[in-house]
Parts: C-alpha cells; structure tokens; sequence
C-alpha cells in the first residue's frame, strides 16, 4: 500500500516539477498576483501606492524518511524507521503552515532486569512466585497528524540579494494515535543476571533479542477505558516543536535536514508506566512520554502563475533594486539655479557673476572674440589685431605706423594717380559685375602709370565670422582680377577687412 501510495506522490511531483517555470519574481508581473490583490497592484502600478501586493506563492510538498524514536521508561533501541509527507503554504515572507503526516515504528529493550512488574497488567503473572526479574521491552507503531507554524530565520538579507539555504523552526500541534505492544516469555530463566550490567550491556541485550525471537507480541496496557481511542488504540492529542535547514538544488527543489520532537500526555507509548526505585519500590510516575522524529527530505515547489515559497524570496529584492536601478519611483524635476541668468547652471559655471547681456561659452565665461582681455560686450573693437595690443578699457587698441607709411608725405607728393572708386557688391555676393570690372581696369590703368603708387583694398564687414568671411572672399576677387587680368603686382595691393568701418557691401579703394 506504501509503495503504491509513493509512487502516486512521485508521479503528480514530476509533472509539477517539470512544468513550466514561472517561479521568479518580478514585482512587475501581475500574472502572479491573486484577485484578492489586484487592487493593491493595480493602485502601486499607477503611483498611487507605496508597495505591490504580494504575489500568489507555490505549494510545498515533501516526503522525508529517517529514525524514529520514543523516550520513555524502556531504553529505546536505535535505529527505527519513519516516514512522513507533507503540504506547506506561506502566509508571509517569514511565516507558513505545515500539514504533515508522521508515520514510525519504533522499539525498546531494557538490558537492566525489573522486578515490579506485577504492577503492570501485562507483566502480573509472569513467574510472580519465584519473583524472577524480566526485562521489559516494545515495539510501538505511531501515526501522527498534525498542523505546524514556521518561522524562516534567514531569508530576510540586508547585505545579500538570496541564498541557497534556509534555516527554520516552529510549533505545532495535532493528534496521535498509537498501537504499543510487549513480547512477554515463559521465562527470562535463561538471561545470566551480570552484577556488572553496564560492562556487558551487548552481551545482555544480544541473549535477549535471541529469546524473544520467536516470541509474538502482545498488547502492552493503555488507558482506553478512560480516554479516547481511535480504531480500538489509543488517541492522544500531541504538541511538537522542529528545527530544519534546506538546501536550495533548483527553484522547484530543495533537500532539507529536520528534527523534530513531539510530545503526549500519556505514559504508555512504551507500554510501560512503572519506575522502579533503589530499593526495588514500584511507583506510578507521571513522566510522560515523548518521541523523536530525525529525518532527511525532498521537497517540491508546485503550481503554475505563482513565485517559488516566499521563505526563499527576500522582501527586500525590490526595495533594494528600486534604489540602486530606479524604474517605478517617481523621480521630481530636477531644478538647476542659474544665479546670474547667462544659460549656464552654476554646477558648471566657471564665471558665476557674468554681467546681464553678455554672451558666454559652454562654460559660461564672457565671450572674447579678440583675446584682448575685454568681453565682447563692453568691447568697443571688437577684433583687435594682435600687433595693436594691448588695448584700453574700451577694448580699442593703439596700431604702431607700418614701415611702409613712415615716409608717407613724401609718397604722397610722388603718387598723384587722385581719387580711385569704389566697388559695390549685391547682398551677399561675391562675384564682380560689368561695372566693377571697367572701374578696375581704371585703378589698373592709372596703376600702370604710376609705378611709385600702392592701393589698398578696404572692406567693412559686420562682427559675425560669416561676414567676416564674406569679406575675405569680396577682397580676393578683386585682387585676382587686378593681378591676373591687369597685370598688376599682387605686393602693390593691400587688402583690409575693417569692422564697422563702412557698409557691408561696399568696397573701397584707397591710393598709398
């Protein structure tokens, strides 16, 4: 019946198991959550509060086996078996509850002889003339049912995210029903009393399992005509205390290492309630007996849109995740002074007082077109060549006379080619016109007849680089045509672009 009973747990685990597995938790998926709680997630999801609800968990189911054991009046003897399945459901992230079912066989056998058995109903006509000893013994089967309440020590981690062991401990309480029974012998005629009993406890107890044998079993006393009883046994009601560890093989499985330890109110689970004193005085005592249940375990994770047991999530994954990556936390605008209103927030501003109007850079320093130490808004040259610094408060700069202008008066008297026109440029052209070519076919003809004489070509371009620039390209053209049309010397014409010194598109030329 057991092994067809395993067989059918075996066989719905390994469907669970290898189902599809929807057991990690993220805090984002709704799927995992019950209706109970769609409320709450659906409120967290839209902002409107603090945590998610908590997500529906899967199911443990277990089966364990290890040694059974009962601590009673007769020295128990070791190893037993037992066997027990159960079914556990968190509540919480630290609490679950557990139904188990708890099945053991175990025996005792007394090396030390008795002689107060004429006290115990069982034992009361074995040789009671001759007052030989016995040596009491049980063989106790024991089917428990019971509901436990676990509390997980160590799943909630500061430093860590999860771990692959869980410790656990808890309380329970539940119902026992047990069938203790005693082999009683014609005699025990046969044990050799040793005065040194604990030298030579094997060899007492080894020529006592050889007489009892083939000895059958007989129902040791209870106290069922004055307490309940199940199926003609004893029915006692049971508290227990466990202690575990698990270890995590897979999110669907874990193998855990538990003791447990029950207790009843009844003398009787080893059939014997009689304690003997020194001076061979039976007395009734009230120490009732107790069993322990040592066993190793499998335990699967079942269920389908569920997270694995929450004794093995840590609650604090979310908040943990949610500070160092945010993604659901509604972050305020960020507001960046700019105390003197240059478009430069003062984090980054290396000139944090920049007057009102001035142009800065990225860095929010006022802007120097000129390098000449005075910022283009209070500049009143606005590029001044580096030969005719440095300049004044102003910004305008004093030029040295060139070396070619030295002797300027006497040039003048010698180069008498008068007044030379000027050439005008349509909006942002720079190509020369009809006209503008027969007026430099002028300036080169008078050019050619005075040898001594060298013109300036002077332009007036805005501040900006693109008129500056504009200029640049009006003053070559004129220079190409003079030089490669009319023959003229390129190192007799002088070219100039003077801001703010005429109209843009206007280009003078000036007799040296």
């Amino acid at each position: 019946m057991f092994k067809l009973l395993f067989m059918g747990i075996f066989s719905l685990l390994s469907i669970s198991v290898f189902a599809q597995d929807t057991s990690v938790y993220n805090v984002y998926d709704s799927s995992v959550i019950s209706s109970k709680g769609k409320a709450q997630q659906n409120e967290f999801m839209n902002n409107t509060y603090d945590f998610p609800a908590k997500p529906r968990s899967q199911t443990e189911i277990g089966i364990s086996a290890g040694m059974f054991s009962i601590s009673g009046d007769v020295s128990s003897i070791l190893p037993t078996g037992g066997f027990a399945v159960h079914v556990r459901k968190a509540l919480g992230y630290v609490f679950s509850l557990r139904a188990q079912y708890l099945y053991g066989v175990a025996k005792g056998l007394n090396w030390k002889p008795s002689y107060g058995y004429s006290n115990n109903p069982v034992w009361s006509g074995f040789n009671a003339a001759n007052h030989d000893p016995v040596y009491y013994n049980y063989k106790t089967t024991v089917n428990d049912l019971s509901l436990q309440g676990i509390v997980t020590l160590n799943n909630v981690r500061f430093h860590k995210q999860k771990s692959g062991m869980v410790i656990y401990g808890g309380l329970g309480i539940g119902a026992t029903v047990y069938n203790a029974k005693v082999q009683v012998p014609q005699s025990f005629s046969s044990i050799q009393l040793i005065t040194d009993q604990y030298a030579n406890r094997k060899k007492t107890r080894d020529a006592l399992k050889s007489l009892l044998k083939n000895v059958p079993y007989t129902p040791a006393q209870n106290e069922n005509n004055t307490k309940p009883t199940l199926g003609g046994h004893p029915l006692r009601a049971t508290g227990t205390a466990l202690a575990g560890i698990a270890f995590k093989l897979s999110t669907r499985i874990n193998l855990a290492i538990e003791d447990r330890f029950t207790f009843t109110k009844d003398d009787l689970l080893d059939g014997q309630q009689w304690q003997e004193h020194p001076l061979l005085d039976p007395a009734q005592t009230r120490d009732f007996d107790s069993y322990n249940y040592l066993a190793a375990g499998l335990n699967f994770n079942v269920g389908s849109k569920a997270v694995e047991p929450l004794w093995w999530v840590n609650p604090l994954d979310y908040a943990y995740s949610e500070i160092n990556n945010p993604k659901h936390m509604k972050l305020p605008k960020p507001v960046f002074d700019d105390a003197d209103g240059d478009g430069i927030v003062d984090q980054l501003d290396k000139e944090p007082n920049t007057p009102a109007g001035c142009p800065v850079d990225s860095h929010g320093v006022s802007r120097d077109t000129d390098g000449d130490g005075v910022p283009d808004c209070k500049d009143k040259q606005l590029i001044t060549p580096t030969e005719c610094q440095p300049v004044d408060a102003d910004g305008v700069g004093k030029c040295p006379d060139p070396e070619c202008c030295k002797n300027i008066a006497a040039q003048a008297t010698m180069c008498n080619i008068g007044d030379l026109p000027s050439i005008t440029f349509k909006n942002r052209s720079t190509q020369l016109s009809s006209d503008a070519k027969a007026m430099l076919g002028t300036v080169a003809s008078k050019l050619k007849n005075s040898a001594s004489c060298n013109i300036t070509v002077s332009a007036y371009p805005a501040a900006s680089k693109v008129s500056q620039a504009l200029c640049n390209k009006r003053l070559d053209a004129i220079k190409t045509y003079l030089t490669e049309k009319e023959g003229i010397s390129s190192d007799r014409i002088t070219t100039n672009c003077e801001v703010g010194g005429g109209d843009v598109n206007t280009v003078d030329i000036k007799a040296d």
